[in-house]
Parts: structure tokens; C-alpha cells; sequence
């Protein structure tokens, strides 16, 4: 499902427009990207939980020429998901 589907999805499910699924959408991404950016985590009980961790810097080799670089640490998005969408799926 891409960006598109899933507003069709949420338009169809609360009866809305497309044009208020999709702002609702863009809403809720802007929240959890901003809450990320502050180092700090989303919560959504039964869905999952939206975080920051933190990866270390490492040695890598570049595929093509076989040498040795150097990758700088970096924060990345992480997502563990709630029991209930675990057992959703199940």
C-alpha cells in the first residue's frame, strides 16, 4: 500500500474527504517527524512505538574497489510494534 491507498483507505473508513484524509495524514507525519528530530519517542498503545536510536561509527568496504571507509554514526528511526498489531498479523 502506498501513500495514496492508505488516504483512500482512511477516507473510506471515517467517512471523510480525500483532501481531510490527507491532511490528517501529513498532520500525523509532521508530528512523529518534528517529536523524532527532538530525540524523543511516539507512543500509539496497541500499535507500536516510533523512536530514535543511535548507530556507531564503523569500518565498511566500498563493493566496487574492496577498500576499506570509514561510515560515520549516525541517529536512525526505529519502530517496535504494540501486541496488538502483533497479534493482528498473526
Amino acid at each position: 500500500m502506498n501513500k495514496t491507498e492508505l488516504i483512500e483507505e482512511i477516507a473510506k473508513s471515517a467517512d471523510i474527504t480525500k483532501a481531510s484524509a490527507t491532511r490528517a495524514l501529513d498532520a500525523m507525519l509532521n508530528a512523529v517527524t518534528t517529536t523524532l528530530k527532538n530525540n524523543d519517542s511516539v507512543t500509539l498503545v496497541g500499535f507500536g512505538t516510533f523512536s530514535v536510536g543511535e548507530r556507531a561509527a564503523r569500518t565498511g568496504r566500498d563493493p566496487r574497489t574492496k577498500e576499506a571507509i570509514k561510515i560515520k554514526a549516525a541517529r536512525v528511526p526505529k519502530f517496535k510494534a504494540g501486541k496488538a498489531l502483533k497479534d493482528a498479523v498473526n
